[in-house]
């Protein structure tokens, strides 16, 4: 007979907030990699994501008593990367006015060993990184149900759950979202510059 991985999760969860560290340590190794693709394409950052993944687990470490073992913990602990996205968000967009604000009063002169020529990336990479940006930029009401959809492979019902609304309205959300994405990538790939052959 094998283990339910659910009821292997919520045990794991039990003993953790029961000051299991071993269990804990368990949970993280089983959610790392989801919750960083997660974060990654929230903020279109690999380094921030990594950041915001730590930020997540020492968050869920310090709150494992208010953990409610009759949820699952997927759930709560989705719940908290979410936050910290959010909290991320909001804070780039108060560096960004700053700096704006430092810039216009600065000379902003580039210097040529900030950009060597002849760098470039592989089209994989780059397609990626346009990828991330574009995700990224999305409008929160749609970034987040695509990425809880498409990323975290949510039912349209779960995240509805997550984010406090109905299945239709994030049907709908990840419809408008892949619309945005398709038309900003469209965009990028028209301004690059081409190769004569």
């Amino acid at each position: 007979m094998t283990e339910n991985p659910d009821e292997s999760e919520w045990l794991l969860a039990v003993a953790a907030r029961a000051g299991d560290r071993g269990a804990f340590e368990r949970l993280v190794r089983l959610h790392k990699n989801a919750l960083y693709r997660f974060a990654r394409r929230y903020i279109g950052n690999s380094q921030d994501a990594y950041d915001i993944v730590q930020d997540t687990f020492v968050a869920a470490w310090l709150a494992l008593h208010r953990y409610d073992e009759r949820k699952s913990f997927t759930f709560w602990l989705r719940a908290i990367a979410l936050n910290k996205c959010r909290d991320y968000g909001r804070r780039r967009a108060v560096r960004s006015r700053f700096l704006m604000l430092f810039a216009s009063e600065q000379d902003t002169g580039c210097d040529s060993e900030d950009d060597p020529v002849g760098y470039s990336e592989p089209v994989e990479a780059t397609h990626l990184r346009q990828l991330d940006q574009a995700i990224a930029s999305l409008p929160q009401r749609y970034k987040e149900p695509l990425l809880l959809t498409l990323i975290s492979g949510l039912t349209h019902q779960a995240a509805a759950e997550q984010l406090g609304t109905t299945a239709k309205a994030i049907e709908m959300r990840v419809r408008r979202a892949k619309e945005r994405l398709r038309m900003a990538l469209r965009q990028s790939d028209d301004t690059e510059p081409h190769s004569e052959p």
